[in-house]
């Protein structure tokens, strides 16, 4: 009896050790200062003084931009932690409208596209968020992240109050909004802000739209911290009552800060984009920014006990074609590679600006221990591809469905295909019956180049800059083709509303893998689809695609679309990831315009083409 007593009081006293055990590793969970999950939370993000403050303590908001859709799900967590361990504290992302709902009525937040688990996974390794939902982003995506189909509408006024706009807008959001409300910080979740639209300042073409899109959001249940941001030179234009200004720049000056304070005195200062680098045109150069150029840039900020965000902390690929493109001085498709010259890589290696940054970082948080740096991703340099069949495209028609006839040219977005949601992307084959040769003309119509051919034979080829082809004289009635691509609608400017791509036989989506393939012969025809193998043993690494000895196309591997090459670089390899890849056979596919090796080769290094500084 008396042994059972004590027994009983050593289980009472190992069940009470227990309890508070137990209480103090939820404490510390509950209360960690990112990503945790208390439910108590009623002082978000604030900016009632001259620095921001969180939950009423002083906050410095050290921003990193990664996007989800720009990097491959397996790689997500990779990428915030190596972004976490270099000190970052708050994670940035735009949200891409025209791929969550490439169709109206289509909504897809699944896999590649899960932003909730994006969100949920940074509150797990412990950072905070400030989302960025557009509708309009830029991001140098395609239209600016606007879905393609909204161009049907021949009145459409993007970025506007525009009925037929703002309906569509409310659509996307009624869908997205609920998803992140739950992920509001004064909801446990780690989202301490959102802003509202992007870089409005340089559009400014409707004084009420960005009130609606403010209201639009809040009356779905934002409730946190709201940011616009702009250039400086249309801080005011861009802004709107009730959110907090912030700055976009590359060179920090003083007028930069004067501008933002004239505007809005006494509160904080955000640069909620930090240019660490720049994007890439085809036909340009690679364009580098010097680290210690950054590094000086972003001690300055800091120095100035200014907040920023490091667009891009880790770039990624855009892969497929969702590229954008440039459209002042002249038109510019931009590549698909989106490394950025970022602190991390486009394959997620570190750069001398990735270690620069941490160590300044690591003395700006003083007391405060970094984590380890995750290792490296193996790559390889995988045998090369030889193709072994191919298709022409001629013969691939024979396996679509019948061409849409119409008395005039029809722009790809008012094709009646995908549900009457046009096509968005990629190549529209255009015919037509000629009865003589002559002069060609454009009209400055083609959007954005166009491959002719008369009965199949290859004559000349349309780009924006060229207006006449001469069409040889010939016998009887023949076709006029014109294969027509769009490279990539501008993503940024006042001309968004004319970004329609067209150029008379349409052609349509199609399997490749049920289409008439056949040996590759001595002499095959172009244009036309190349297939391949790779053979990956073991655990896929990453590998870069190159192919030397081709022209210009797009590479697809087990059916997933890397993206457009060309010779005329400056990108000479795309980034293939290793989870892209199954142990064993891999089908590679290569669409190629003019002519080709043959042979895709596989390389552990990039070749993003020759730098040049940014000026």
């Amino acid at each position: 009896m008396v042994v059972l007593r004590i027994r009983n009081v050593h289980k009472r006293k190992y069940a009470l050790i227990c309890l508070c055990i137990v209480g103090f590793i939820m404490y510390r969970w509950l209360g960690r200062p990112a990503g945790g999950r208390r439910m108590t939370r009623k002082v978000g993000l604030s900016a009632n003084s001259s620095q921001f403050t969180l939950e009423g303590q002083p906050f410095h908001i050290l921003g990193g931009s990664v996007h989800y859709f720009r990097v491959p799900r397996a790689y997500w967590r990779d990428r915030l932690l190596k972004m976490k361990a270099c000190g970052i504290n708050t994670l940035t992302t735009y949200v891409p409208w025209s791929l969550h709902q490439p169709e109206r009525g289509v909504f897809n937040f699944h896999t590649q596209l899960d932003l909730e688990a994006y969100i949920n996974l940074a509150a797990d390794l412990g950072l905070w968020v400030i989302l960025r939902p557009g509708p309009y982003i830029s991001s140098e995506l395609d239209l600016g992240g606007l879905p393609s189909w909204l161009l049907s509408d021949g009145s459409m006024r993007l970025r506007t109050t525009y009925p037929g706009f703002t309906q569509a807008v409310d659509t996307f959001f009624d869908k997205l909004i609920p998803k992140v409300v739950p992920l509001q910080f004064k909801k446990g979740g780690p989202i301490i802000a959102v802003q509202v639209e992007n870089e409005y300042g340089s559009f400014a073409k409707d004084e009420s739209y960005m009130l609606f899109i403010k209201e639009a959001l809040q009356s779905r249940g934002i409730s946190e911290l709201l940011f616009t941001s702009d250039n400086h030179n249309t801080l005011k234009s861009g802004g709107v009552e009730g959110a907090i200004r912030s700055l976009k720049l590359q060179k920090l000056n003083q007028r930069d800060i004067q501008d933002l304070n004239a505007i809005q005195p006494n509160g904080p200062t955000m640069v909620m984009d930090y240019w660490t680098g720049w994007y890439d045109v085809w036909g340009d150069l690679h364009h580098v920014l010097p680290p210690e150029d950054m590094v000086s840039t972003v001690r300055e900020i800091l120095r100035r006990g200014m907040s920023v965000n490091l667009y891009m902390f880790h770039g990624g690929s855009s892969f497929g074609f969702m590229s954008g493109a440039l459209q002042d001085p002249s038109y510019k498709a931009l590549v698909p590679s989106y490394d950025y010259d970022a602190p991390l890589s486009e394959a997620g290696e570190y750069t001398p600006k990735y270690h620069l940054l941490r160590d300044l970082l690591s003395r700006y948080n003083r007391g405060d221990s970094f984590s380890d740096m995750p290792v490296l991703h193996y790559r390889e340099a995988y045998e090369p591809a030889i193709m072994y069949q191919h298709m022409s495209l001629w013969d691939a028609l024979s396996f679509t469905e019948g061409p849409f006839k119409s008395l005039k040219p029809i722009n790809m977005e008012n094709l009646p295909v995908n549900n009457k949601n046009g096509q968005s992307y990629g190549y529209t084959l255009y015919e037509t019956t000629i009865t003589s040769g002559g002069l060609l003309k454009s009209g400055d119509n083609v959007r954005d180049r166009a491959l002719v051919f008369v009965d199949r034979s290859f004559i000349g080829l349309f780009k924006r800059q060229s207006l006449e082809l001469a069409v040889p004289d010939g016998k009887g009635r023949r076709t006029l083709s014109l294969l027509v691509e769009n490279c990539g609608r501008v993503h940024q400017g006042r001309d968004l509303d004319k970004q329609h791509k067209v150029c008379l036989k349409w052609m349509p989506h199609f399997s490749l893998y049920r289409a008439p393939w056949k040996t590759l012969p001595e002499t095959p025809s172009f244009p036309g689809f190349f297939m391949g193998r790779l053979f990956a043993y073991g655990y896929p690494s990453d590998t870069f695609v190159k192919l030397p000895g081709w022209e210009k196309g797009v590479v697809f591997v087990n059916g997933l679309n890397l993206g457009r090459y060309w010779s005329i670089g400056p990108q000479q390899t795309l980034y293939l990831p290793g989870p892209f890849l199954n142990s064993g056979i891999n089908q590679v596919i290569v669409f190629e315009e003019q002519e080709g090796d043959y042979k895709v080769h596989f390389e552990d290094t990039p070749d993003l083409g020759m730098t040049a500084d940014i000026q």
